[in-house]
């Protein structure tokens, strides 16, 4: 199996494994509980972040999987990228193409970047959730009603539901937010291999046409 597909094979038993761990935890009612516990749908708002972010990771590693694919084949197609910088390497001189490489590598990680961004403000809405969830078991205790039987009943149930949204929330932080960092995380290999494929090839490029335009000796 070529590398292209392999990478794409990856990704896919990636998060049909995650998949599965999420269908089997509806059907343990776990995922129907945090939706009731959850008053705040800050929960919602999370599921609503990742669904974005797994979508951009999806389009981007189908993206880079076309790239390598154009690129590894016996006679390699040249996408917009690979041409945007053979046409600088050919105007630049030798010792700057150092540089562009680098550019290039700063290039292709920056339009995956907002992956990354999104997974880790998962867990930032997921710690928001755990501060309002504190807030409202907070809210519903009244000191001075402590002694007073009939009102304990309440406060013990806005307590139990402060502390639900504040581990809910923060518990579905962290587990969408390992998902979605493991799948940038291959992503980012995805965009190395694509990186050193295009140098490799502008290399392997610029040798042989220096070879067939260098003078032959008798």
């Amino acid at each position: 199996m070529n590398r292209p597909n392999l990478f794409l094979l990856r990704f896919a038993v990636l998060n049909i494994l995650a998949l599965s761990l999420v269908v089997v935890g509806g059907m343990e009612g776990w995922i129907h509980r945090i939706i009731e516990a959850d008053v705040t749908r800050i929960s919602l708002l999370i599921v609503v972040m990742f669904l974005i972010g797994w979508a951009i990771c999806a389009y981007h590693v189908n993206r880079c999987a076309r790239e390598l694919k154009l690129l590894s084949g016996n006679e390699p197609n040249l996408t917009e990228k690979c041409q945007e910088y053979f046409t600088m390497m050919e105007k630049a001189p030798a010792d700057s193409r150092m540089t562009i490489s680098e550019c290039l590598r700063s290039s292709l990680y920056s339009r995956i970047s907002i992956v990354r961004l999104i997974a880790n403000n998962l867990v930032i809405f997921g710690l928001i959730g755990t501060v309002i969830g504190f807030v409202i078991a907070l809210a519903g205790v009244d000191s001075s009603k402590i002694a007073d039987a009939a009102s304990v009943a309440p406060m013990i149930s806005t307590l139990i539901q402060g502390m639900s949204v504040a581990l809910y929330t923060t518990l579905v932080g962290a587990i969408l937010h390992v998902w979605l960092i493991m799948c940038y995380q291959m992503l980012a290999v995805g965009t190395v291999n694509l990186v050193n494929t295009i140098i490799e090839y502008s290399h392997t490029s610029s040798q042989q046409a220096n070879a067939q335009n260098s003078p032959r000796q008798c």
